[in-house]
């Protein structure tokens, strides 16, 4: 296993986001935890902001490197730190969220004290610069990377009904370098809202035999911006989570194309035959459980869409 170097390496992924990239590592290294046993790697995946200066104006308070990524991906990026990072257990942190007091101490404990962990993360807590939506029902909430799976640590058996968030999600170094890392096929490119490499992540440790663990006090808070309280955001990301799953479903099944073929069309008959998805597709509304029903929809057509090129794999 691997000894030297620092305990934690935090990975942080960032694209024309300074200001809010600057709160996040302020929340890192205000921490009580010693210097020595903590970097912090800032992966610049093509930034065109002031983020070069925003790192540098804060590298005199602790162990900060900044790369640059020009090649768009979070995966991608997330790749790129982790396999630059010197220490033991690599926590990965969204450049939009806040790290709450003895985030570091935890990461470290918990893996301290569960033999056999491959994987753990907390809660990620919703900080809302607008008002929530009246249609937004609490399993719709969810894609806005809010985690929540109660007060008391738990190893996640079943990855489809719980799952740990990529912004508060921390893996020893030895476990990515036998897993490979992220699937660059998944997640953030550019504008597209793909997703999931943190869930497939953690799908192929589980697979490995390592245990996913959800630590409670592992808590963070992280930003929603009232650009992504609107239907319109929720709509394309539902379509994208579709898209998402079909790229998991390609990557581990390797369907021939008439079998994607079979595949998406038994689906496009199984939704042709639910007239309540076909009715919420069509409505405008603000009743959150025909808005629910019409995201889930919109998961069933980035589905079968993915399967028949929209991912282009």
């Amino acid at each position: 296993m691997t000894t030297a170097g620092p305990a934690i390496s935090v990975v942080i992924c960032t694209r024309n986001r300074a200001d809010l990239l600057a709160k996040a590592i302020a929340s890192i290294i205000g921490q009580d935890f010693p210097r020595r046993d903590l970097e912090i790697i800032v992966v610049d995946n093509g930034s065109s902001d002031h983020t070069p200066e925003a790192v540098r104006s804060l590298q005199a308070a602790g162990a900060i490197r900044y790369i640059r990524e020009e090649q768009i991906g979070l995966c991608i990026a997330r790749n790129r730190g982790w396999r630059a990072a010197h220490g033991r257990y690599i926590a990965f942190f969204d450049d939009d969220a806040i790290a709450q007091p003895g985030w570091l101490k935890t990461v470290r404990q918990a893996f301290e004290s569960a033999p056999g962990a491959g994987v753990i993360g907390g809660p990620v807590a919703p900080i809302w610069e607008g008002a929530r939506p009246c249609w937004l029902a609490d399993e719709i909430a969810g894609s806005l990377t809010i985690i929540d799976w109660g007060g008391c640590a738990k190893v996640i058996q079943d990855i489809r009904r719980e799952w740990l968030a990529g912004a508060n999600m921390a893996v020893p170094k030895d476990v990515l370098i036998e897993i490979g890392g992220f699937h660059p096929w998944l997640d953030r490119v550019g504008n597209h809202l793909l997703s999931s490499g943190d869930v497939f992540l953690q799908k192929q440790i589980i697979r490995r035999g390592y245990r996913c663990v959800y630590v409670p006090e592992m808590a963070v808070g992280h930003l929603v911006p009232p650009s992504r309280l609107r239907q319109e955001w929720f709509l394309n990301r539902f379509y994208w989570q579709g898209v998402s799953d079909a790229v998991m479903h390609l990557i581990e099944r390797v369907p021939s194309r008439a079998e994607r073929a079979r595949l998406a069309l038994y689906r496009s008959i199984k939704m042709a035959r639910s007239p309540r998805k076909l009715a919420a597709l069509l409505a405008r509304t603000q009743r959150p459980e025909v808005f629910r029903t019409k995201c889930l929809a919109l998961i069933d057509i980035g589905f079968i869409l993915g399967l028949l090129g929209a991912a282009k794999h």
